[in-house]
């Protein structure tokens, strides 16, 4: 089975202090279950598997039998989204992740004002770790798949996870590009330029703990201290950013699509902002991605303990 080493880094990690529990929704499929009882058998999680007892039992009978995997029966996917939340605001469960079930269905159990799992004030924010063999060291950026178009104040909320995020993976001065097409502000066409200012500001004033902030960057600037020497930006970055914020989501879905399509990159995900991380990913995703992605999930679960 394939594996990348620097992702396994967040295995590691994910692996030391307590073992966290999952609640997993509709595990109907062969590459959640697999990466669920991989990372069971890894020592990284136990887990609560919401539905789809029969299919679970194929694949994990002998950690039910430990107890390291426990079965609660449901009817349905949406069902199960509503329920794993439910397991998760009763404390019995530390991170959720969704099975075979629509992402739009896991997210209105998630922001259900009522019953769900984020507190007043707080956003969702996606964000991605890449192990892209083209670059140094392992590359968070976001967000690809929540956040359609920030305003400021959910541009702060999204730096300050990333950099939660990025501490998490042992980083303690995290280096985070602004990603836009250049260095220049735009304020007329590209307001988001304005809010990078604003942001660099008070990362410089400390605001946001130890951390290096730059932007407006293109990404090949922020990634390789040639090209911004070359165009006369003198980032503090140099060319080594741990991670990026993408404008919108357009651009960010397009580099995820990109470095994974060309670049080979493997990929975990984990969204941040409700009570507890939140595994995503999409249903077509691999068993490695999903793997990584309960790594990445934890690690981020043991920084916020």
């Amino acid at each position: 089975m394939k594996t990348d080493k620097r992702l396994e880094m967040l295995v590691e990690r994910a692996r030391a202090g307590r073992r966290l529990k999952v609640a997993v929704a509709w595990p109907a499929d062969k590459s959640t279950l697999n990466a669920v009882a991989q990372a069971v058998d890894n020592g990284i999680i136990d887990a609560i598997m919401i539905g789809c007892a029969d299919k679970v039992k194929e694949t994990m009978q002998k950690a039910i039998e430990d107890g390291r995997v426990t079965l609660l029966d449901v009817e349905s996917p949406a069902e199960a989204a509503q329920k794993a939340v439910e397991v998760v605001r009763q404390g019995d469960a530390q991170l959720l992740m969704k099975g075979l079930v629509s992402t739009d269905v896991v997210l209105r159990a998630v922001l259900n004002k009522e019953t769900g799992l984020l507190d007043p004030g707080n956003v969702l924010t996606h964000i991605s770790i890449g192990d892209i063999p083209t670059y140094n060291k392992l590359l968070c950026f976001g967000d690809v798949a929540v956040m359609p178009s920030p305003n400021l104040t959910q541009r702060e909320a999204q730096l300050r996870y990333m950099l939660d995020m990025c501490r998490s993976l042992g980083i303690e001065e995290p280096r985070v590009s602004l990603v836009h097409c250049s260095e220049h502000v735009d304020a007329r066409h590209f307001p988001c330029t304005v809010d990078y200012v604003e942001l660099v500001k008070r990362a410089k004033e400390g605001e946001f703990g130890p951390c290096i902030v730059d932007g407006p960057l293109d990404v090949k600037t922020s990634c390789c201290l040639e090209a911004a020497v070359t165009k006369g930006i003198d980032s503090p970055l140099q060319g080594q950013a741990d991670a990026l914020i993408f404008p919108e989501i357009e651009s960010g879905n397009s580099f995820y699509k990109t470095v994974t399509l060309f670049a080979g990159a493997t990929i975990a995900c984990v969204v941040l902002g409700a009570r507890v991380p939140l595994v995503v990913s999409s249903r077509g995703d691999d068993e490695m991605t999903k793997y990584y992605s309960i790594a990445a999930a934890c690690c981020a679960a043991k920084k916020g303990a």
